[in-house]
């Protein structure tokens, strides 16, 4: 009696511990993630203050301008919205193309755990690494010079890793019963993989595609490196036009507002409007992911 006495005694004992373990890490997670979201909420709140009066028509469809009074920002709009025409097709196509064939064709072994690997490893790399790869490869092996083309390029580059692992993750998602009963019905390989396997995994691929885009329309460091101007007075018109973007121009009239205390006003503004960008584009695509997941 008294050895089952005390081993029920210890086990309360553990399961007090255990409870008390989980109630203080429970609170220790609530108070982080209360704490970010008052920062956030700070910096927002501080950003729509400040710049929300400077937005204006004539700031939207200006010309970049040394006089504070007269800047605008639609060349940084267009140049940030050729940028994307660049970088989601070149993201898409490659990114997915590589998740099919390392899941679906590469066969299975060292090599192919090796690639995969250091894919997901490149995913952490810093994003002035790939700026420096970009600045060797487009601008200057390639001759591109700091035009539209090599920057989406080089930040195709940047977010290609995190579309790759979402797509090998939503394609491992997909059941294998299905595949196997197309494969029952006659169906090729090929057949299967663009009918059945891919839609279904759609949705997955989408939500990985819209993380990395969120992160490509943000980055400042890699067109730094690139030698993207801050003031460029004609708007362009093509992949092959000299750009600056919206991310470049916070960056610069930030720096600047310790010179003209305006610019920290425009910069606010400019965040405010890269912000609305950014959520129309993640609207667009969790629509198109959302109308997939309702078909498959």
């Amino acid at each position: 009696m008294a050895t089952r006495y005390m081993d029920a005694v210890l086990v309360e004992k553990r399961m007090s511990s255990r409870v008390r373990k989980n109630t203080g890490f429970k609170g220790l997670f609530f108070a982080s993630t209360l704490f970010g979201l008052i920062v956030l909420a700070v910096l927002l709140v501080r950003i729509f203050t400040q710049g929300i009066e400077y937005i204006n028509i004539d700031f939207l469809m200006n010309h970049l301008s040394t006089d504070a009074s007269r800047a605008g920002i639609m060349g940084a709009i267009l140049g940030t919205a050729w940028l994307m025409v660049v970088v989601i097709p070149v993201t898409m196509i490659i990114g997915v193309g590589t998740a099919i064939y390392l899941e679906l064709y590469a066969k299975k072994g060292k090599l192919q755990s090796f690639i995969a690997t250091n894919i997901s490893n490149l995913a952490g790399v810093p994003s002035i690494v790939y700026g420096l790869l970009g600045l060797t490869l487009f601008v200057r092996t390639l001759e591109f010079g700091n035009v539209i083309l090599a920057g989406g390029l080089t930040l195709a580059l940047l977010v290609l890793p995190i579309v790759i692992v979402a797509a090998q993750e939503a394609l491992r998602a997909v059941p294998g019963q299905l595949s196997e009963a197309s494969y029952g019905m006659g169906a090729t390989k090929w057949q299967t993989v663009r009918r059945i396997i891919l839609p279904a995994a759609l949705p997955g691929i989408l939500t990985g595609a819209i993380l990395a885009l969120s992160r490509a329309i943000g980055e400042t460091a890699p067109l730094t490196v690139l030698g993207i101007p801050a003031l460029l007075i004609p708007f362009p018109s093509g992949v092959f036009d000299t750009f600056t973007a919206l991310p470049m121009q916070v960056y610069y009239w930030t720096i600047d507002s310790s010179l003209v205390a305006e610019y920290a006003n425009l910069a606010a503004a400019t965040i405010i409007v890269l912000l609305i960008l950014l959520f129309l584009l993640n609207s667009i695509a969790i629509l198109i992911r959302n109308k997939f997941q309702q078909r498959y």
